[in-house]
């Protein structure tokens, strides 16, 4: 991901309105986030538990940002993250809902998934995984799954913008 800095991120919420944007609190520090192993940039509130922020880079490398809104129930059994499918599940993943831009999300619509509470995905993706088998190339598997949480990341953003 690039660097990008707080007017940047404030500008790039799609799906929130200009209260909302003047209400963010960015995370602190950006000057020393490690951008190169980053694939979006997300984010907890501190003063609202439930509420979440990412800015996702598109395929196209715009950055987009998603206000998020965390269910009040939790799932049932242990979910897997929708985003980063991380097998060895070493966080827990909620349900977070995001109102669509534009016309439909004033009205309400919303869409959702399940991701990492505190949206580590960017470091589950570039752990090693486990040996397969005898021969199995780490190494490209992990940069394929790399590759996979960017386009779904990125998918997600094309749900919320394009209605």
């Amino acid at each position: 991901m690039l660097p990008i800095t707080e007017q940047q991120i404030r500008g790039a919420f799609v799906n929130a309105s200009r209260k909302e944007t003047s209400l963010i609190t960015v995370p602190d520090g950006l000057d020393a986030t490690d951008w190169e192993s980053l694939d979006f940039l997300g984010w907890r509130d501190q003063r609202l538990p439930r509420r979440a922020y990412a800015v996702i880079p598109t395929l196209d490398g715009d950055p987009v940002g998603i206000l998020f809104q965390q269910a009040e129930a939790a799932p049932r059994s242990r979910a897997q993250c929708t985003w980063c499918q991380d097998v060895r599940l070493p966080n827990d993943v909620v349900f977070m809902s995001a109102k669509l831009a534009g016309p439909a999300g004033r009205k309400g619509d919303t869409v959702g998934t399940l991701v990492c509470e505190r949206f580590q995905c960017s470091q589950n993706v570039r752990k090693l995984p486990p040996l397969a088998y005898e021969g199995y190339d780490l190494e490209a598997a992990r940069v394929r799954r790399i590759d996979e949480l960017q386009l779904r990341a990125a998918s997600f953003v094309d749900a919320v913008t394009r209605a």
